[in-house]
């Protein structure tokens, strides 16, 4: 499918698009699928993603790593990254962050499947890992390992 009318709803690719001021606030936008029916897995890698702690206002970060098996959409990169991006300036625990975002990409794309890991940086001194996972990963699709390695400090 190279029909460009696949992409004449996008309203934030190729313009100037200010960041959203939440979560709440951001648009993701889909596009048609132009390899439906075929097995494959996408993956986004967000290494220096920011939010808020919620309590104290202070930063957090994290290294996210997101893969999914489309269906019948594909999610539009820079709407993604303007998302993600929207999240700087929220409040909330580290485990509500990564499954809120990977509940939003389900709910627009309706994947074959999804993940998301939320490789977190240390808070306290305690780096915390969030994983989320609609079901087993579909037969036939490679899905390799998310390759981030377990928090190690100074060892």
């Amino acid at each position: 499918m190279s029909d460009q009318s696949i992409y004449q709803n996008l309203t934030q690719l190729g313009t100037s698009t200010d960041l959203p001021a939440s979560p709440e606030d951001a648009v993701l936008e889909k596009v048609p699928n132009p390899q439906a029916g075929t097995g494959y897995m996408v993956r986004f890698v967000a290494p220096e993603f920011t939010s808020l702690c919620p309590i104290t206002g202070a930063p957090d970060f994290a290294h996210l790593v997101i893969d999914y098996v489309p269906q019948d959409f594909l999610v539009e990169s820079k709407s993604l990254k303007l998302f993600l991006g929207s999240f700087r300036n929220h409040g909330a625990f580290h485990e509500d962050c990564t499954v809120s975002i990977g509940k939003r990409l389900v709910a627009l794309l309706e994947p074959k499947w999804l993940r998301i890991g939320g490789y977190w940086y240390p808070r306290g001194g305690i780096p915390i890992d969030v994983f989320y996972q609609t079901g087993p990963a579909p037969e036939g699709v490679w899905i390799p390992d998310q390759g981030v390695a377990p928090y190690r400090g100074r060892g």
